[in-house]
């Protein structure tokens, strides 16, 4: 049973919950009334977040993390804008990981040049660089940065250490980049929501479980939003700090902005085996915490659960799929139809179905969420005295660390595992973005990994391409793999197993071989070294007062993920060139995009140069016409001209800042859409030059309309509200719309008025 609170509440000696509405029963607790702006005060997030915040004002937050961490699809950039910036020196410990592209299997020499140049910038700038397949990003940051009290920012979206007592955050590699020049991180202070935990997980039941059906509960009504989800409640005591993990790291997946678990002596014994006694410290809730909201879970009601394609939240118990497959599984394919942009391709999962019973392809048990000590540990007891089969079936698994590896491997657990047919592979988080094991055409893959979007299990639908995933916990992945791929629940195998689990044990011997640890060593004499792909960001020019925007992409999907406006896969080999990278920018939404963008860039290249733009684009000359008839006084000569691009709700999942970074360095000047779906992708937007544009209703515009905004730069440094625009139409007609800009801190309003970040803190 999952409970969503309609308003706030009061936590009572960490026991009871009271309903802000409830005054006689919170009196009779605690002998006053409630009073929210101070009880607030009693959460753990609260407390974490003042131990942090430099501005003096908690309502206006500037936060200086402890450390930071990032992938080698975003250091590179982000070193490269840090020095760009004038950074000297990591002031802060810094890791870098090589996690996505560490099969070096695309490019050439690209995925390695960036592996390289990593390691030279950890030298020269005092950095700690881990090796490909030594550990996904956030294993490494558990196991050796995270600590009870700290926050950790990293480019990653999946960055969540709360149930180790961390508040971490994922964003954009621009919020890095101001750690690195020693400025903050800025937001409000965020809505705090109870994750009041009771009961115990029944035998069978694995953390992916319990992380589907809360993302299944939250995630359309936007109940934990750019909030801080606070896990609080006995039930936390039910499981060991791994398992705790496996559950926290999927809340990146309801668009909440961090998550905090209460600690104990589990979170104790995890620090002291991992050789980090003196970072545990407890943390609880005052006796009296004011929450903004409550999700109550009984543990003990939770089943097993599969994520159906597209979303971490199209969430079924396995048992109700496996009941009513035809139905579920044709609703699947009649909203895949709305998401798939080629109308040729054939997209079934009904053809699946065999005597009654689903048949899946393909099983993978990988990264941040699957790939820790108790999930495959658990896997591999159920699969023990099995066989994957000799059919189209497979299992692969990839340990989260070597760490991990090392004690499967001495647990006997990695033989096990091999013994049934299972493939196990080193630390890679390439199966979780499309990068490692693309399942066939048509294909439907079962996945403890944290995403299942469209096209990123690595299809692509441009090119006849499709298949998908959908998610599950390892101990069903290895009861499916048991019965020949067919679904299966865990609850099949269930024998409290977890109970009775060999305790793991940490080895650092391979992080002490091959973890370069340089933080506070920086040799600045030392070069970068870069090979021939990495290439610097190219030149941005800062915002006009008069803007004009050609609309290069209308996408009316209720939600556009980062994954759709830069394809992940193959496409990582190029993060580190950006114009190249651009190439692909809504390759597998919308193929037409990069070509349009590139057209409404060749006029305002015409203006720079002091020529006519309407040369470059004869249209503009019925565009200028209908913008003198606007206002005579404005010359065509001061309207900077650039693309935008429309989608209803951009931004859900990955951090990447690519996402924004590639519209803008094709020319892309703003967004505009009805509301953003993360605060990282809005933030992006923004570090990157382009005005966060919102309206209310309806686009009336499509692809080829312009939209004229006057006075745009007074408008972002102003307070970017009713502004007034005009979309202008090839033959000259003109319908008013009106912008607005959400609220912007005064940096981010410079940022955007500079041009981009880089452009900021050189003026700076």
């Amino acid at each position: 049973m999952i409970q969503l609170w309609k308003g706030g509440a009061y936590l009572v000696h960490g026991q009871e919950l009271v309903a802000a509405d409830e005054e006689e029963k919170l009196v009779s607790l605690i002998g006053r009334k409630g009073n929210p702006a101070e009880d607030k005060k009693g959460t753990i997030a609260y407390s974490i977040l003042a131990a942090h915040n430099t501005s003096g004002d908690m309502d206006k937050l500037k936060i200086r993390f402890d450390s930071m961490a990032s992938h080698d699809i975003t250091f590179v950039g982000i070193i490269q804008t840090a020095v760009a910036s004038g950074m000297e020196k990591f002031p802060l410990p810094y890791v870098m990981t090589n996690c996505h592209n560490s099969l070096c299997a695309v490019g050439g020499t690209i995925n390695q040049d960036d592996h390289v140049f990593g390691l030279s910038a950890a030298k020269k700038y005092g950095g700690i660089f881990v090796p490909p397949h030594i550990a996904v990003i956030h294993q490494y940051m558990r196991e050796m940065m995270a600590g009870c009290g700290r926050m950790i920012l990293a480019s990653d979206s999946h960055t969540r250490y709360g149930a180790l007592g961390t508040l971490a955050i994922g964003e954009g590699g621009g919020e890095l980049v101001k750690q690195l020049l020693e400025n903050t991180y800025d937001i409000n202070y965020p809505g705090v929501i109870a994750v009041h935990l009771t009961g115990k997980p029944r035998p069978g039941v694995g953390p992916h479980d319990i992380a589907l059906a809360i993302v299944g509960a939250v995630y359309a009504n936007g109940y934990v939003k750019n909030k801080v989800m606070e896990f609080v409640g006995d039930g936390i005591a039910s499981m060991n700090a791994d398992y705790r993990n496996s559950v926290d790291v999927m809340t990146t997946e309801t668009t909440c902005l961090s998550s905090v678990w209460k600690t104990d002596e589990q979170t104790q014994a995890y620090l002291t085996e991992h050789g980090r006694p003196e970072a545990y410290k407890e943390l609880n809730p005052a006796d009296v915490a004011y929450y903004d909201g409550v999700i109550e879970i009984d543990l003990a009601t939770i089943k097993p659960m599969i994520a159906l394609p597209f979303h971490p939240s199209n969430a079924y118990e396995i048992d109700e799929l496996n009941a009513n497959l035809p139905d579920i599984l044709h609703e699947v394919e009649e909203n895949a139809k709305k998401l798939i942009a080629n109308k040729n391709i054939h997209y079934s999962l009904t053809d699946k179905i065999e005597n009654g019973r689903l048949k899946v392809q393909q099983g993978i048990i990988a990264g941040c969420a699957g790939g820790n000590y108790v999930n495959v540990m658990a896997a591999a007891h159920i699969l023990a005295n099995a066989s994957c089969g000799n059919d189209y079936f497979e299992l692969s698994v990839y340990p989260s660390s070597q760490p991990v590896y090392l004690d499967l491997v001495r647990k006997g657990a990695v033989a096990s595992l091999m013994e049934t047919g299972a493939v196990l592979k080193t630390a890679f988080c390439g199966p979780c973005f499309g990068a490692g094991d693309t399942p066939a055409n048509e294909a439907l893959s079962i996945r403890h990994t944290t995403r299942n979007f469209p096209n990123r299990e690595g299809s692509k639908p441009g090119q006849g391409q499709i298949s998908s995933a959908a998610l599950m916990d390892a101990r069903s992945i290895a009861a499916t793999a048991a019965n020949g791929g067919y679904l299966t629940s865990a609850e099949a195998y269930a024998d409290d197993y977890e109970e009775k689990m060999p305790a793991y044990h940490f080895d650092d011997a391979v992080y002490r071989n091959r973890v370069y640890q340089g933080f506070g060593k920086a040799q600045t004499e030392l070069e970068l070294i870069s090979g021939p792909n990495i290439k610097p960001w190219p030149k941005l020019p800062a915002l006009s007062d008069n803007i004009l925007l050609k609309v290069c992409a209308k996408i009316m999907d209720p939600v556009t993920t980062t994954d759709e406006l830069i394809p992940s896969g193959e496409t990582s080999s190029y993060r580190s060139n950006p114009l190249g990278l651009a190439e692909f920018t809504l390759s597998r939404r919308d193929p037409g995009y990069v070509a349009r963008a590139k057209e409404a860039a060749k006029p305002e290249a015409a203006r720079e140069a002091r020529k006519d733009p309407a040369g470059e684009a004869p249209e503009l000359a019925v565009v200028y016409a209908a913008i003198e008839k606007l206002d005579s006084r404005v010359k065509k000569d001061e309207i900077e001209i650039g693309s935008v691009i429309y989608c209803v709700k951009p931004g859900d999942g990955s951090a990447r800042e690519q996402a924004a970074s590639c519209q803008r360095v094709l020319g892309g000047l703003a967004n505009i859409c009805s509301e953003y779906a993360t605060k990282r992708y809005r933030s992006n937007v923004m570090n990157w030059g382009m005005i966060p544009f919102q309206m209310k209703g309806e686009p009336e515009f499509g692809n080829g309309d312009w939209i004229y905004v006057p006075g745009a730069k007074a408008a972002v440094l102003g307070d970017g509200q009713n502004i007034a625009a005009y979309v202008i139409s090839a033959d000259g007609g003109v319908k008013p719309v009106t912008l607005y800009i959400a609220g912007m801190t005064p940096d981010e309003k410079s940022i955007v008025a500079s041009g981009c970040l880089i452009n900021f803190n050189r003026k700076a």
